[in-house]
């Protein structure tokens, strides 16, 4: 079966390794064009290319998506299917090309999350459950026939870095599973219901990112491991790029304001009534009361800073009645 794969980030790329390791026909890569990053700003190829240049196979990097040329290049290779992770969204005169289809793998439990960010949304709005599809693209944005599904528990501390390797490693697993049903002519379609109640996972914003201390211990501490790029209090994801951070102001007894971004939270209880007071003993923890609960800091980054432990802050910030927390 000869394969067309397009995606992008390292997510993408560990789903094609899996599909190489094990015997399957790439016959082509679709990848966006080389991107310009870091301070010397160089062209860098995207981790899906990257793999693609190390195993031979050709690369196409489009700037449309509709470009004549490329269409016909893509006909070219004769491709009995398409297999989208994590890319953008294709028009039919793409995703119609292969004889079987193209398939999508999506990080939620269709069709709940539809959308560019469920892995983020799935922890910011505190779900117990979610999970992995691979589905047939149609016109509209995830909304295709389900072919498989696979569930995943969530706790309350999962980070959004901890979840993308989990589905990454279990989509690998269901993509490989997909594509032999579809070999064997054995595949199951289950059509997706639509309904107003169904949560959405639209793209992230500037203003999300920004913690409203007005809010719960538990929604802020649930905002901030939805966007948390650390695994553990020592490791940070390798791509951070689904993972932003919630970020605060702290201004000190000097009156000057620093930007910390929040990577790793977990909620104390409390009975205190000083809401937005800090609690510290300057070497162990610091906490922020909410009106309902506590915050306790357990890594942070202040800006032009590496991420630290609280300790580790702490030992170099002193922290005064005077604080303030916005």
């Amino acid at each position: 079966m000869k394969i067309v794969f397009f995606g992008t980030p390292y997510f993408a790329a560990t789903n094609l390794k899996e599909l190489i390791n094990a015997g399957y026909d790439i016959v082509g890569i679709v990848c966006p064009p080389d991107s310009k990053k870091g301070r010397g700003k160089q062209l860098k190829a995207c981790a899906v290319k990257e793999v693609g240049t190390a195993h031979n196979i050709p690369v196409l990097q489009p700037l449309k998506l509709r470009d004549i040329d490329f269409i016909h290049h893509l006909k070219s290779l004769n491709a009995d299917i398409f297999v989208v992770v994590a890319f953008r969204m294709l028009p039919k005169t793409v995703w119609g090309l292969p004889r079987n289809g193209t398939i999508n793998l999506h990080t939620s439990l269709l069709p709940n999350y539809r959308g560019a960010a469920p892995i983020n949304w799935v922890l910011i709005n505190g779900e117990k459950e979610t999970g992995i599809t691979t589905f047939f693209i149609d016109q509209k944005i995830d909304s295709g026939v389900i072919i498989l599904q696979e569930k995943i528990k969530l706790t309350d501390s999962t980070t959004a870095a901890e979840l993308h390797n989990n589905l990454m490693n279990k989509g690998s697993k269901l993509l490989i599973n997909t594509l032999k049903s579809i070999k064997d002519n054995s595949v199951s379609q289950q059509k997706q219901e639509h309904n107003s109640e169904m949560s959405e996972a639209p793209k992230l914003t500037k203003d999300l990112l920004k913690i409203d201390w007005s809010k719960s211990a538990n929604e802020i501490h649930n905002l901030v491991r939805g966007l948390s790029p650390f695994l553990d209090n020592n490791t940070k994801l390798k791509d951070i790029a689904i993972c932003p951070s919630a970020w605060f102001t702290l201004k000190d007894d000097k009156g000057i304001h620093k930007r910390i971004k929040l990577h790793l939270s977990e909620v104390v209880s409390n009975n205190s009534n000083k809401t937005l007071s800090i609690k510290t003993d300057n070497k162990t923890y610091l906490h922020i009361i909410t009106n309902k609960n506590t915050i306790a800091i357990l890594n942070l980054q202040a800006e032009g800073k590496n991420p630290m432990t609280i300790q580790e802050f702490l030992q170099g910030n002193k922290i005064n009645e005077k604080f303030i927390i916005s």
